[in-house]
């Protein structure tokens, strides 16, 4: 396809620059185009059955599951002005039953053990997906073919209303958010009327409301047939197997009706247009976009690299202007929007307190009109290719779930009709210069056509059905976990190292575990602990902060740090052949961390910027108030639960303040190093001596963190936090609970599982499905070292939250007394959690999270492996026993924010106790 764009003054000066270029700049950008890229590759086959549904199956056998990716062509764009939301509403759904097991879907794969099991929807396509352990496939075959070829029989009247209600609960939450409005009505502003994206996923609640069951069957009739579909198997398969249970459970679904689509409609604008919106936002936001190329093209592929440079990481040009130098803005991101028809190229920035968003997006101009002029130097994109690639390899470590190698060939299939298009977009990647990003953004970023192209149905059939739908398959006998040995050794300064070798792919992750987190901070200043931990990345005595990022970039490494209630935490994620580069920034930032003055100012200013935001966001806003209440302010734990302090706390902090935590908690006498990844003892110990050689432990002793008396609360009692105008209800309920150290912590789990810790548990099925209140709520136990937290969560609409807060009591006391749990529910519960185990440490995140936390409670590896036989021996008297001691309604401390001109009498009205209204920071007004 050609296009012909006019020349502007830019482009005449860039063309006359390149022809002009030094013998050194064309090198320079030779070596980005020809870089050094690790080699991508997923080996897959395809086939498409008689009814024309597509079949892409990957082999990786080093886990005992498979993922299941159903993905079908279609998505909001297929829908049509006044039908908005159907994509979306249809997807719910899919999950409440089909006409041969017309039940939630969500309970075989539970007790089957799957994981990474959701569907979602976008503009362009809707998809199932879930990992079973490979007994269960025949089960999730059949269940995923069922409801592509056996659903409309099972939805009705009373399903459709119920699931329109739960999507309108769905977008009332997020429109409750801060910012929430924002891309609904970016869409209808930047796309032409008629346009596909130019109304938002999720719909509007006119078109939700006047959806019909006609409608829906329509809908159903039109987009999902046989031939619309693809399906991805990876995982412990072969594609003979494949074929034959995918023509058992598939061959005889009907190929539906033949569609017409869109190919590209980009909608490329011209001048300027503004407007402003008002919301409940805590700090003012520009948002810059332009229209720009589709999905699969190699300028889409560019302008992601050209988003990383200016304005993606703290080594974006954008950044460096706007939060480091300048300090005008506390946030600045952008993305390359792609989709199949169009793309659209964001900037993102929010100011800091008294800036003006005029002095942001001038800034944003000025180092747009440097690339258009100049391009991208040779080493920004050189980082950034780099850096893509390193984050595309870990992804494929999976092989379901998002960015999973099942998703990817998903994608690739209906997207480009190339499940390896992957390749190509590597491709595009690999070779991009400086002056395609140069071109591309003058092209698109600097001040149309539409095609259609017709082509004839394949004529499908449809097989016999050969699968028993009278009932579902029977899950096999499952694996036995097994996971790798654990060795440990000590460091000749004293620290403690524990290595899981995994050898799939070649990267090492590693934890370095302090005994310290928020609880440290007990006594002294509260959100030192988080603060401080954050500095580490934040300049050395010989990298400067942006040093550490380039580099750390460069390498393909990542390393966070951070701190949660119990612990603080050093984390890097490398690839093993730049492991003894990545361990020596590793160990500058343990050791030599500047804590300059300048750094902590900045970081000063957008850390109380963060907490405005968590306060303007109402369930963030509920656990930063909830854990003083419960524990009281005297108390280690009684702390905001997002570890950030509170302004007042994070404006007194001073370098002192953070170098005595450094001092005090960071030492290798009390900590923990966990590693797993592609490495031995043999080879990993020279290079963690030679880099920590320095790193010694003081003469002084070793610290403990302090921890008073508790006692549950006596009486229940109300706090009401207002929030004028939103369109929903938060609701907390808690008291005190156990620590996660005690005896009987599995049992605690279990039992908080069947009440409210599970999609299908009691609290969720109450308000989400059977009232359609919510879009989700459910019951948390969250226990830490010496004491825990036991509290439901409920977003509710406004006008049901007197109605759901009687629900929540009626579901705790219910499970104490009348209503116990069943054998039925604990058996469900018990298989989910044992039956997913196999393949539940795939990724090497996951088992390090799990050696991380077993070692932290004092446990081995056998205790981990034996998790399954603990889980089994649970019995329901136990689950019984364990609700009457740990629920406790009568000392309940429920925290309501919403609209207390709404809800302040209904909640007066059911007598749970004093009610006093609290200011956005938990103070009694």
């Amino acid at each position: 396809m050609l296009f012909r764009h006019t020349l502007t003054a830019v482009a005449v000066a860039s063309v006359l620059l390149a022809g002009c270029q030094s013998t050194a700049e064309q090198t320079s950008q030779s070596t980005v185009a020809a870089q050094q890229l690790p080699a991508v590759n997923i080996d897959y086959q395809s086939f498409t059955l008689d009814n024309g549904l597509r079949v892409v199956v990957h082999e990786d056998r080093k886990a005992p599951i498979v993922a299941v990716n159903v993905w079908y062509a279609v998505g909001s764009k297929d829908e049509s002005v006044g039908q908005t939301g159907f994509a979306h509403l249809f997807e719910h759904l899919m999950f409440n039953g089909t006409e041969n097991y017309d039940d939630e879907y969500f309970g075989p794969f539970e007790r089957a053990g799957a994981t990474d099991m959701n569907g979602t929807t976008n503009s362009d396509r809707t998809n199932y997906f879930q990992n079973v352990p490979t007994p269960a496939l025949d089960m999730a075959l059949w269940m995923e073919s069922d409801r592509m070829g056996h659903l409309l029989g099972a939805v009705t009247q009373e399903k459709l209303d119920e699931q329109r209600g739960v999507v309108q609960n769905e977008k009332r939450q997020g429109e409750a958010q801060p910012y929430g409005r924002v891309f609904g009505y970016l869409a209808e502003q930047t796309f032409p009327e008629g346009h596909p994206y130019s109304w938002s996923v999720i719909g509007s609640m006119e078109d939700l409301n006047a959806a019909s069951l006609d409608d829906v069957h329509q809908w159903f009739n039109d987009y999902y047939g046989a031939a619309n579909a693809v399906v991805v198997l990876a995982g412990d398969i072969d594609v003979e197997t494949a074929k034959a249970k995918m023509e058992k459970y598939f061959g005889h679904i009907a190929p539906g009706k033949p569609l017409q689509k869109l190919e590209s409609w980009v909608a490329k604008r011209t001048g300027t247009k503004r407007a402003t919106m008002e919301d409940n936002v805590p700090a003012s936001r520009v948002y810059k976009l332009w229209n720009t190329a589709e999905m699969g093209t190699a300028d889409s592929t560019y302008l992601q690299l050209l988003t990383n440079i200016l304005a993606s990481g703290k080594n974006s040009r954008l950044y460096q202007r706007l939060v480091h130098e300048e300090q005008i803005a506390s946030m600045v991101s952008g993305f390359q929007y792609e989709r199949t028809l169009a793309g659209q190229f964001f900037v993102i920035a929010d100011a800091k307190p008294g800036v003006e968003l005029e002095r942001i997006e001038a800034v944003i101009d000025e180092e747009l009109a440097k690339i258009i002029a100049e391009g991208p130097t040779a080493e920004e994109l050189a980082r950034v290719k780099f850096s893509e690639v390193a984050n595309y390899i870990r992804g494929i470590e999976r092989i379901g779930g998002f960015g999973g190698k099942s998703d990817l060939l998903a994608a690739g299939e209906v997207y480009q009709g190339d499940p390896g298009f992957y390749e190509t977009a590597f491709e595009q990647l690999r070779n991009a210069t400086p002056r395609d990003l140069q071109a591309v953004a003058e092209r698109w970023l600097s001040d149309g056509a539409f095609v259609l192209n017709v082509v004839p149905q394949p004529k499908f059939t449809t097989a016999e059905a050969q699968a028993d739908r009278s009932e579902l398959p029977k899950v096999g006998d499952l694996p036995k976990l097994e996971l790798p040995a654990l060795n440990t050794f000590t460091l000749s300064n004293g620290l403690e190292v524990a290595l899981a070798e995994r050898h799939d792919v070649p990267t090492v992750q590693m934890a370095l575990m302090f005994d310290s987190g928020y609880a440290s901070d007990f006594g002294g200043k509260v959100g030192t602990a988080s603060f401080a931990m954050s500095m580490l990345r934040e300049g050395t005595s010989s990298r400067t902060s942006q040093d550490i990022a380039e580099q750390l970039e460069t390498l393909g490494t990542n390393l966070s740090t951070s701190a949660s209630i119990d612990s603080s935490r050093i984390s890097m994620d490398s690839l093993v052949s730049n492991l003894a580069p990545s361990l020596d920034i590793f160990a500058d930032v343990i050791e030599n961390a500047a804590f300059a003055t300048d750094e902590i100012e900045r970081k000063r200013g957008n850390w109380i910027e963060s907490i405005k935001k968590e306060k303007a966001s109402p369930t963030s806003q509920a656990i930063r108030i909830l854990p003083g209440l419960i524990f009281g302010e005297n108390h280690a734990y009684g702390v905001p639960l997002t570890g950030s302090g509170t302004e007042q706390s994070i404006s007194s902090l001073s370098r002192e303040d953070l170098i005595s935590y450094r001092d005090t908690w960071l030492r290798p006498d009390n900590a923990r190093l966990v590693i797993v990844g592609a490495t031995t003892e043999a080879e990993i110990k020279p290079l963690l001596e030679e880099a920590l050689n320095d790193w010694q432990a003081p003469a002084t002793p070793k610290p403990t963190k302090q921890f008073t008396a508790l006692a549950k609360q006596e009486s229940p009692r109300v706090f009401i936090i207002d929030q004028p105008g939103t369109p929903q209800s938060t609701i907390l309920a808690g008291h005190l609970a156990p620590s996660d150290r005690v005896e009987n912590a599995d049992v605690l789990d279990v039992t908080n599982t069947i009440l409210g810790g599970s999609f299908t548990s009691r609290m969720n099925m109450n308000l989400r499905e059977d009232k359609g209140w919510s879009y989700g709520a459910r019951t948390i136990w969250s226990g830490y070292d010496q004491a825990g937290m036991f509290f439901t969560l409920a977003p509710v609409q406004t006008d049901k939250t007197k109605e759901s807060i009687q629900e929540i009591l009626k579901e705790l006391n219910q499970y104490q007394n009348d209503k116990p749990a069943t054998a039925a529910e604990l058996e469900k519960v018990q298989m989910n959690k044992t039956a997913k185990l196999p393949g539940a440490y795939e990724t090497k995140a996951a088992l390090l999270g799990a050696v991380v936390d077993t070692l932290g409670k004092g446990k081995d590896m056998q205790w981990l492996e034996t998790y399954g036989e603990r889980v089994n021996a649970i019995d329901v008297e136990d689950v019984q026993s364990t609700a009457t001691s740990f629920i406790d309604t009568e000392s309940l401390t429920w925290v309501i924010i919403g609209d207390a001109a709404q809800i302040a009498d209904d909640v007066r009205s059911l007598n749970l106790g004093e009610v006093t209204m609290l200011d956005s920071d938990g103070n009694p007004l």
